[in-house]
């Protein structure tokens, strides 16, 4: 199985602004592109922050006494140096979340939600930017069919993982809930046939309802490689 990977869902078209950038300008050009946010890069094409409508928004809450008074905190420092900064380089956060082009979605999607972020710039191996990822693009991988899902599933579970016949088990899907229905020949092979759906794209859940004919959870690894081959024969027939 090959899951998406951020090269296929990222956009390589991407609006930049560089390190003395003014601050309208960076208003424009998000209003202009109808964008969230930006990313900074040098003279190198090296994404070294990155602008968004957070960013600025600090320039209209501006309180240069509130800023004095609460200058002894790291964050409020910060924010009172973003507030007043009238080019990117003083608005941008630093250091930009970045990720490479061959991740995966599922990556990228971790990536945001642990950095709270809603865009990732895309670089190359030597970090010069060569697209952008928003959520909504990482989201775009849930508009698969569900016909498309089953069709996978048989092919590349079923088939190619366990192989069994593609219709040895019962596979149904809907709005991206996958549901599977059978009998494996071994227990063990549950957790991978329900793991490796659950990892396809466009795939939201996955209800189990396998059931198996050998429980070879307790046997030794001599016995599983014997049931291996007796069932490979199986799988055959």
């Amino acid at each position: 199985m090959k899951p998406t990977k951020v090269g296929a869902v990222m956009v390589s078209d991407v609006v930049t602004a560089g390190n003395g950038t003014p601050f309208k300008e960076l208003v424009r050009l998000l209003e202009e592109h109808r964008i969230s946010g930006l990313p900074v890069v040098d003279e190198a094409g090296k994404v070294i922050g990155v602008v968004s409508e957070t960013d600025l928004m600090l320039h209209q809450t501006r309180d240069p006494e509130h800023d004095r008074r609460h200058l002894m905190g790291h964050g409020t420092r910060r924010e009172a140096v973003k507030s007043g900064a009238s080019t990117a380089n003083g608005v941008m956060s630093t250091p930009a979340v970045t990720i490479r082009s061959d991740a995966t979605v599922t990556e990228a999607a971790r990536l945001m939600a642990g950095h709270r972020v809603e865009r990732l710039p895309v670089v190359d191996e030597q970090d010069q930017l060569v697209g952008i990822v928003t959520r909504g693009d990482l989201l775009r991988v849930f508009l698969r069919s569900d016909d498309e899902i089953v069709r996978e599933v048989r092919q590349e579970v079923l088939g190619n993982t366990l192989w069994l016949a593609p219709y040895a088990v019962e596979v149904t899907a809907h709005n991206g809930v996958v549901t599977l229905t059978g009998q494996l020949e071994r227990r063990s092979e549950i957790p991978v046939a329900v793991g490796m759906t659950r990892r396809l794209d466009g795939v939201v859940d996955v209800v189990d309802h396998l059931s198996y004919r050998i429980d070879d959870k307790h046997l030794r690894p001599t016995e599983q490689k014997l049931h291996g081959v007796a069932d490979g024969w199986l799988h055959r027939l």
